[in-house]
């Protein structure tokens, strides 16, 4: 779209390309977007001046609160122009009564617009939800996704380890999936959505870090396999599809530990979710998941999350160390207590005489597949996820 409008561009976010970035803001820009760590970041270097800024734009701006970004959002804009000199906007699909209190702190006599519709939904998101058992969960998804053969479907959890297990799960079953969570670095977070968007990718499965600010068109189905603890999030959830005009399905699981944020969901949208059933004895037995690669949590560029880091390794380190003097000082002070050893019976073979008992390994009996003392044969459980 900029290609086609006569104004220079430049980024400035987060986990990638810090060096190109700043030669781009350099070089001069007429539109700055970003978000507002690196724009202080590059501001504080004294690369640009906010002191001209005409227009002002703040996108998710409730997010803005949740993640903890609103005293950066402050910071910027009082070193901008005074409210009635720029254009100030706050675009969100739910405002609360925090965004509202910023807007009247830092804009000119604001004025709310909304687009009206009768429910906090799009009409044309068709809204369902199942009530399966934590264990159903599983072969409910693979059943599903078997049925509506997906193209672009988007699959919400409300845990990274969930979403990593759903995405064994997934491809364990033969579905072409990725994993999208706040840990994933930057530049392999756009190439897992740009293969999403292609179609590469049939079946995304991430946390709440997509269900905002994020456009891809053509999503057929969302699937909310846990539901989300706050209402709002459902809104921004199911608004991933029926975009532009387009129709969608919006599919949710209320299991044993998530069913409860049904109510509120319900009522903060304006009305019932279509209720679902499915036959327990219909569904299909999926194949174990694919093995979980071992995936060490990464940061991004952040030098502040990497102080963090290392505030906890210092202070785990120094714990682990205070605990091993506790223990050597208390063995010090308490006098060693002498257990008798029982006289070898005469049975016991000489060489084994005097040796401590053997200890077998504890076997996880969760591990083995159960089986059937009747018929002798073997079935496999679903572990469940809740």
């Amino acid at each position: 779209m900029s290609s086609h409008l006569h104004y220079r561009l430049a980024l400035a976010y987060g986990g990638t390309g810090y060096d190109t970035q700043r030669r781009q803001l350099e070089q001069g820009f007429d539109v700055l977007i970003g978000t507002p760590g690196r724009i202080i970041d590059y501001y504080k270097q004294g690369i640009f001046t906010l002191k001209s800024i005409e227009v002002m734009v703040l996108d998710e701006a409730d997010r803005m609160f949740d993640l903890g970004f609103i005293r950066d959002i402050r910071y910027v804009l009082r070193r901008m122009p005074e409210p009635q000199k720029r254009l100030s906007m706050l675009f969100s699909a739910t405002l609360s009564l925090r965004v509202n209190e910023l807007a009247y702190e830092h804009m000119n006599n604001p004025e709310s617009v909304k687009i009206e519709s009768e429910f906090a939904t799009v009409d044309a998101v068709e809204q369902r939800v199942y009530f399966p058992a934590n264990d159903e969960k599983i072969p409910l998804l693979i059943t599903l996704l078997k049925d509506v053969d997906p193209s672009r479907t988007l699959i919400f959890s409300n845990t990274k380890q969930t979403a990593e297990l759903l995405g064994a799960w997934l491809t364990g079953n033969g579905f072409s999936a990725g994993v999208l969570s706040g840990d994933v670095p930057q530049k392999k977070r756009e190439r897992l959505l740009q293969q999403f968007k292609q179609g590469d990718i049939a079946v995304l499965v991430a946390t709440d870090v997509a269900a905002r600010g994020l456009h891809i068109p053509n999503v057929s189905h969302v699937i909310n396999f846990d539901l989300p603890q706050d209402a709002e999030d459902y809104v921004h959830r199911v608004g991933r599809t029926a975009r532009a005009g387009a129709r969608g399905d919006a599919i949710s699981f209320a299991c044993e530990t998530h069913a409860f944020s049904l109510a509120d969901i319900e009522q903060f949208i304006g009305h019932k979710v279509a209720v679902a059933s499915f036959d327990s004895g219909a569904l299909a037995v999926p194949d174990p998941p694919a093995p979980l690669a071992d995936r060490q949590r990464t940061r991004g560029s952040s030098g502040r999350d990497r102080a963090k880091d290392r505030g906890r390794e210092k202070h785990t380190r120094s714990t682990e160390n205070k605990a091993g003097e506790n223990r050597k000082s208390r063995q010090t002070r308490e006098p060693k207590q002498v257990t008798e050893s029982p006289e070898p019976s005469a049975q016991t073979p000489p060489g084994q005489r005097n040796r401590p008992p053997s200890r077998e390994p504890v076997r996880d009996q969760s591990a083995e597949p159960a089986s059937d003392s009747q018929s002798g044969t073997r079935r496999r459980e679903i572990p469940a996820i809740g």
